[in-house]
């Protein structure tokens, strides 16, 4: 079980490493759109589409990635007080019963969501915006599964507090 929580663990961390560097390139795309805007009277829509197709998968993802930080809201006052093996077992079952419902369901509800974007071969509405919306549309069920990937992890780590910490 320990060996599960650390692949997941090391797993999370990579691709908050990837995320981390597409953050990056979009405060390098955004920086670009402001001084082509306001320095140049130029834009490009669709470098105003990559701004919120990069933030997209940021978001997207980073709520996996704050889950194994323990970075997700909580109610702290109530929360702080518990013992450690309390916090571990309503840890394990809000995402059990909470989480990786709400996560199997956007999850699942998504597959048409993108399957039509493609089959349609959706794009921008806007001129000189960008192609291939499903691509974009299909980070929605893939941040999902990281999602429901990382929720395991979190489920893993708490078994072991619960185990390991003294009552």
């Amino acid at each position: 079980m320990y060996t599960a929580e650390q692949f997941i663990s090391k797993t999370v961390d990579i691709v908050g490493k990837i995320i981390s560097f597409l953050l990056f390139l979009m405060v390098l795309n955004v920086s670009y759109d402001v001084m082509m805007r306001y320095l140049f009277h130029n834009s490009s829509v669709g470098m105003q589409e990559m701004e919120w197709h990069l933030f997209a998968i940021v978001f997207l993802f980073g709520i996996g990635i704050a889950l194994k930080e323990e970075g997700h809201v909580r109610v702290d006052f109530l929360f702080d007080n518990f013992s450690v093996r309390k916090k571990a077992v309503i840890n394990i079952l809000g995402t059990l019963f909470f989480l990786l419902p709400f996560a199997l369901l956007i999850l699942t509800g998504s597959f048409e969501f993108v399957k039509d974007a493609y089959i349609t071969q959706e794009i921008s509405e806007d001129p000189g915006g960008l192609y291939y919306r499903w691509l974009i549309k299909g980070m929605i069920p893939l941040s999902f599964m990281f999602l429901s990937f990382s929720a395991v992890g979190y489920i893993l780590q708490n078994i072991r507090l619960y185990k390991e910490t003294p009552r």
